[in-house]
This record gives C-alpha cells, sequence and structure tokens, in this order.
C-alpha cells in the first residue's frame, strides 16, 4: 500500500473516531495569559506587553512537524518566505519587509548570516525551540540594526523542573518529496533526532543531536541536476545551566555542518557534469546570566561568539568513468568565506516606583569577514548605549519611551534613534496600542565588500554605502472576551506605514565594455502601508487563529518624472490565514489544519522601453494537515499531508530580473508530500 494510502486513512480514522465524543473533559491552553519575554523588562503576560507580540507555542511547532522554521512559520499572517534555488538560501519577510531588515535572534542574541536572505532561519534545531515569539515593526531601540521590520526570537527549552529528573526523546520523520521517496536517504525527506536531558533543583544539562536530509527534487531539469537543490544538514549541540532563587546562568554551545549540493546537467557527448559542493559549518558559543540583586533591580549579561565558515568546491564529474577531477578555472571554484561575530549585551531593570520603571543597557558587536570573493578583511564594530522607561502614571496607562545611541567604525549611525509605545486600557476587554519608532539598519559586510563575477552572476559590493534609517508609526486595538468556562475569544485590529530613507538595494549598471554590473546603491526612499484583522477564538477543545492582511507596496519609480507608464503610488497584495487544532482529549490525539492565502505579489520594475510596469506574482493557496496520537505510553505517532493544494511553480505578468532571474516563472516548491513519524519520549525521577 502506497504511504499516501496509509496516512489518509489514518487521518480518517482519527477524525471519525473523535465524532464519537460528546464532551470534552479538557480546554486548551489560556491565550490571553500567555507570557512573553521579547523586548520586555521581564517575563510578564501578553496582555500587559507595549509591544504586540505573536507567538507560536510548543503544541504549534510539535504539530506542525516541520524540520525547520519556515515549516513552522509559512502560515503566519504578514509573513511571507522566498527561496533563492541557487544558493538553497530563504529569504524572510515581515508586513512587507525582508533581507536584514528583519532580525533573527535565538533568546535574546542575533544569528549571523553571510548574506542579507536569513538562511540561519534554516540552520536551527527545531527540536530545541521551546516557542517562537515575533513583534512587527522596529525595534532599533531595544536590539539595534536590521530590528526594521520586526524580530522573530527563537527561545530555547530550558527544562527547570523541581527534583532530579532524566529524559531521553527520539524522533524519526520520513517524507516524500512530491511522488519520489525512498526510506532513510536520497529520494524524499529524511530526519532523525535524539535529546537526553538530566537536571535537578539546581543544575541542568541538555545534549542533542539532529540529521536533516533533503533529497532534493529534479522537477524538469536533467540528470543529474536538480532545481530544489539536495541538502544534508547534521546539527548538535549541548547546555549547562544553574538555577537558584536569584540567578540563573547557562551556557549554551550549537554546531551545524550543512553540505548543499549543485550540479549541470550532464553533457550527453562527453557525459561531463559540472558540480559543486557548498559546505558550512557553524559554531555558535552563548552565556547568559539573570541576576535578581533584589525586589527593585535585575541585571542580564550576554556574551556570544559565532564562527560561520562556507566552503566551495567545485569539479567535473566523469560518468561514463565516475571519476571526480578538480576544477579551478573559474572564480569562486574554490573558496573559503569565513564570517565571524562577537557580541556582548549588559542590561540592568530597575523598579524606581510602582509606576515608573527603567531599563538601561550597553551592545557590543565585533563583525569581520574574508575570502577569494571579499575586498580585504573587512570589519565592522559597533557600540550602542540604549536606554527605555516603563511609565504608568494613570490606571490603565502604560507608556514607554527609548532612544539608542550608537558609534560604528565604518558607517555614520544616525545620532540618536528614538522610539514610544504606549498601551491603554480603555476598558477591562478593550486595549489600544499606539507606536512610533526610528529604526535603522546598517549595511552588512557582504553587501559593502562582496564581489562575485562567474557565468550567472555579476555583483559588486559598494564600500560607500549609507546607512538605511526608517519613520514607522503602527496602530493596534485588541479585544478579549472571556466565558466562565469553555469559550474565549481575542480579535486585534492594526494599522502601519513605514518610510525608509537610504533604502539599500541591489541596481545594474553598464561597465566600460557595456556588461550589465549589480551593485548595491542608496535609493531616496521606499514605503509600506498596510494592516491586519486577527482573531484567535478557543472553545472547549478546539483552537483557531483567523486572520486577513492587506499590504501595499510602494512604487519607486513612480516619483520619477522621466519615466512614462504607471504612476500608482502603491500595489496592495491580501492575505487570508486561519490555523486550526482541536484536542481528542479520549484518544490522547491532536488535529492541525494550517491554511494561508498569499495574494498576488506585486513589484514595480522597468520594462526594456525603460516604462514603469507592474509585475505580479500569482496568488496561490497553502494548506497542511497533520494529526498525531499517543500509543502505549512511551510513543507518539503522526502523520499528515503538506501542500494539500500541490502548489509547484508561480508565474509573474513581467519578468522580475535580478541577479538569479528565472524568467516569468519562479520554482517555489516541489508540490504535495507526504509524512509519518514517530516520537519516543521516556523520563525518569
Amino acid at each position: 500500500m502506497r504511504p499516501q494510502l496509509l496516512i489518509i486513512i489514518f487521518l480518517l480514522v482519527t477524525i471519525t473516531t473523535n465524532a464519537q465524543e460528546n464532551k470534552s473533559k479538557d480546554t486548551t491552553g489560556k491565550v490571553l495569559d500567555e507570557v512573553v519575554v521579547t523586548g520586555q523588562y521581564e517575563p510578564q503576560p501578553l496582555k500587559n506587553s507595549v509591544y504586540k507580540v505573536k507567538t507560536i507555542t510548543a503544541e504549534r511547532i510539535k504539530l506542525r512537524a516541520a524540520t525547520d522554521i519556515v515549516g513552522v512559520l509559512n502560515s503566519e499572517l504578514g509573513m511571507r518566505f522566498s527561496t533563492d534555488n541557487t544558493l538553497g538560501e530563504s529569504d524572510t519577510k515581515i508586513l512587507g519587509m525582508g533581507g536584514s531588515r528583519v532580525k533573527v535572534l535565538i533568546d535574546g542574541v542575533p544569528m549571523v548570516d553571510r548574506d542579507a536572505t536569513k538562511q540561519s532561519i534554516t540552520q536551527i534545531d527545531i527540536y530545541t525551540i521551546e516557542k517562537i515569539e515575533i513583534v512587527e515593526g522596529p525595534m532599533s531601540v531595544v536590539y539595534g540594526t536590521d530590528a526594521l521590520a520586526g524580530v522573530i526570537n527563537i527561545i530555547t527549552k530550558k527544562r527547570f523542573k523541581s527534583g532530579n529528573n532524566l529524559s531521553v526523546l527520539v524522533r524519526v520523520q520520513e517524507e516524500t518529496i512530491a511522488d519520489s521517496y525512498s526510506p532513510f536517504a536520497d529520494d524524499g525527506i529524511h530526519n532523525e533526532n535524539l535529546t537526553v536531558n538530566w537536571n535537578n533543583n539546581h543544575w541542568r544539562a541538555t545534549g542533542y543531536v539532529t540529521r536533516n536530509n533533503f533529497g532534493g527534487f529534479a522537477d524538469t531539469a536533467s540528470f543529474p541536476a536538480k532545481v530544489f537543490k539536495p541538502k544534508g544538514q547534521w546539527i548538535g549541540g549541548g547546555t549547562f545551566g544553574y538555577r537558584s532563587n536569584k540567578v540563573n546562568a547557562w551556557y549554551r554551545l550549537d554546531y551545524l555542518h550543512e553540505n548543499l549540493f549543485a550540479a549541470s546537467p550532464m553533457n550527453t557527448n562527453n557525459y561531463i557534469s559540472f558540480q559543486q559542493f557548498y559546505i558550512a559549518n557553524r559554531y555558535t558559543h552563548q552565556a547568559q546570566t539573570d541576576w535578581t540583586i533584589n525586589s527593585k533591580l535585575k541585571l542580564n549579561n550576554t556574551a556570544c561568539f559565532q564562527d560561520y565558515t562556507r566552503y566551495t568546491e567545485s569539479y567535473k564529474k566523469n560518468y561514463l568513468f565516475n571519476t571526480n577531477t578538480p576544477d579551478i578555472s573559474g572564480v569562486g571554484f574554490y573558496d573559503v568565506s569565513k564570517f565571524q561575530s562577537w557580541f556582548f549585551r549588559s542590561t540592568a531593570a530597575l523598579m524606581v516606583s510602582t509606576k515608573v520603571s527603567l531599563q538601561s543597557g550597553i551592545d557590543i558587536k565585533y563583525d569581520k569577514s574574508s575570502g577569494q570573493r571579499i575586498a580585504g578583511k573587512p570589519s565592522i564594530t559597533d557600540y550602542s548605549l540604549f536606554v527605555s522607561s516603563e511609565i504608568k502614571a494613570f490606571t490603565g496607562i502604560n507608556i514607554r519611551p527609548g532612544f539608542r545611541i550608537s558609534k560604528n567604525s565604518v558607517y555614520d549611525a544616525p545620532p540618536i534613534i528614538p522610539s514610544i509605545n504606549a498601551k491603554i486600557a480603555l476598558n477591562k476587554q478593550l486595549d489600544l496600542r499606539l507606536s512610533y519608532a526610528k529604526g535603522f539598519r546598517a549595511p552588512i559586510l557582504r553587501e559593502l565588500y562582496f564581489n562575485f563575477f562567474d557565468a550567472n552572476h555579476s555583483i559588486q559590493g559598494n564600500p560607500n554605502l549609507k546607512a538605511e534609517t526608517s519613520n514607522s508609526f503602527m496602530a493596534s486595538i485588541t479585544h478579549s472576551t472571556l466565558s466562565k468556562k469553555d469559550f474565549s475569544i481575542s480579535s486585534s485590529m492594526s494599522t502601519f506605514y513605514n518610510d525608509y530613507s537610504n533604502f539599500i538595494d541591489l541596481y545594474a549598471f553598464k561597465d566600460a565594455s557595456g556588461n550589465d554590473i549589480f551593485s548595491y546603491f542608496n535609493r531616496d526612499t521606499y514605503k509600506t502601508i498596510g494592516g491586519t484583522f486577527e482573531n484567535t477564538i478557543i472553545y472547549k477543545n478546539l483552537t483557531a487563529a483567523i486572520g486577513a492582511s492587506y499590504i501595499g507596496y510602494y512604487n519607486q519609480y513612480q516619483e520619477d518624472n522621466t519615466l512614462k507608464g504607471d504612476r500608482t503610488k502603491f500595489a496592495f497584495s491580501p492575505e487570508i490565514n486561519a490555523n486550526l487544532t482541536y484536542k481528542l482529549t479520549k484518544l490522547n490525539a491532536n488535529i492541525g489544519l494550517f491554511y494561508k492565502y498569499t495574494g498576488k505579489v506585486p513589484t514595480y520594475i522597468q520594462n526594456s522601453s525603460n516604462d514603469i510596469v507592474l509585475s505580479q506574482r500569482n496568488a496561490f493557496h497553502w494548506a497542511d494537515l497533520t494529526a498525531s496520537k499517543q500509543i502505549f505510553k512511551l510513543f507518539t505517532v503522526q502523520t499528515g499531508i503538506k501542500n494539500l493544494f500541490n502548489v509547484t511553480n508561480l508565474t509573474s505578468t513581467a519578468a522580475s530580473g535580478g541577479t538569479h532571474s528565472g524568467g516569468s516563472t519562479t520554482n517555489y516548491t516541489y508540490g504535495r508530500s507526504y509524512f509519518l513519524g514517530i516520537n519516543f519520549q521516556w523520563s525518569k525521577k
């Protein structure tokens, strides 16, 4: 029997059995009491935060059965992902802005990425994550550069329990890639994890190892080339920590080894294929301490060192004689690119009185890079001081002003970055949040010094780039209704407007020989505008997160009066999502349906006649259906269908252009897939 049929039968049996239940004995978690930490002085309920924070809980992460964070977040409202099939990297957008304008954190520490795209988001072990918090809009005062569009804070499992505890978790998951699959290797997706945890009242230790293997997908490519590149990952690490009544200290080490394989079609005349291996090694050392000095003063210190290296190895593979010959004929065919980052952060939170709290802190960040394609051995040092305060002068009103001052070794940072947030409790159920923030983004090393020229790329860094800045405004209103027993609902409506200056983007220009060269330049302005409407409904064992957004993308050419064509200022794109989870308490089972409609993605471009035209990528529907059931006492079986609507290629009304342009058709994903996994969890006190 085909694995697809087994999965469908499992889902149908689970749903049908549940139909016999008349009453539920359990209710789901209370969303309105969710505790958040991102941007806070100390952990506090979501309802009390001056920021609009979105949380993805451990239960949601587990039910998604994803092998990376993209698979967890791809149905979230306002978030969009795109994959560069040439480089095997993912870009992340929040409310219309992406690249280096989205900051990815692990426990508040920024991740290192070699490019503007966030490949780090696919290089984090999903099994170490407790929850994910997302703050939309600039967080530059708190988190510095890159936090213009928003922050994704990945919070790892801390696993403190009373007494002595030892637990072992083993997971094996197999997944098809469209109709291709072979067990545990080659075709398909193969994922295994082993995690061991130990703690007593004060000490804890964790160790883990994970293998992720993606077999790639050929689609229309000829042997041995594949449109979606094969990729293998080994991820491992551990944590050691101590906790007492006043001190929580821990050290964490994470290691990643990744191998991405890219091949050209075999030449049928000589049986030779040009092949490249992109090999990445990432070490992340992180140490943190939380110290409660007294009831009014708390101190947090964080130190982190990240070492990221990417090797390129090139060969000519002769399939007639089965030989590999190293190829050093092209620039970058053999290359080692190194990126290192040192980060230190210290913050103090002081409760001055019952109405006034104060937070101050310093950030020191040092980045350096080297490689064949990078001019010299550049480095950037950034020193920052930030201060903010929460003022509760009146009942139900919380105002949080703040500012950041930075000194940078390469670019002129804005003299001061201010922000002000306010939360106003209009009544017990109705909260109004208002914010203004000035954001900034430093040009990254790659934009400043990276040079890459081969048959497919012509990219030149620009060391004269200025830092981006933005003025951002956001307003949201949240209404919460709680019933006495089984029902709760929370609805939020928000609107935003972002105005960017010195916006960094790729532009094409002609060199002395008339060839097109791409380089980074500061554009005068760019803007985004839009709104969202989100609802979280809990009824007995059903939890539903349903929402819609409408985001406007700026026409950067409409202010140039020398150009003809479309003069519209914004092109809008809608989204609708519905994430539904249901607990089947009598069966010890869960069902999840995760749906998102992504409207046409607009981009204004210049055509061959230098007229302004609107290029739009087709809209599409995405849905995943998953189910999990506990069997016996130690095992949980999980299965489901991903990409129910079988999305594959997306077309555009006009070719998008760019350094990796594929014409008017984008290979978005490989189609519908089926997965089956089993968890083993054992613990002993």
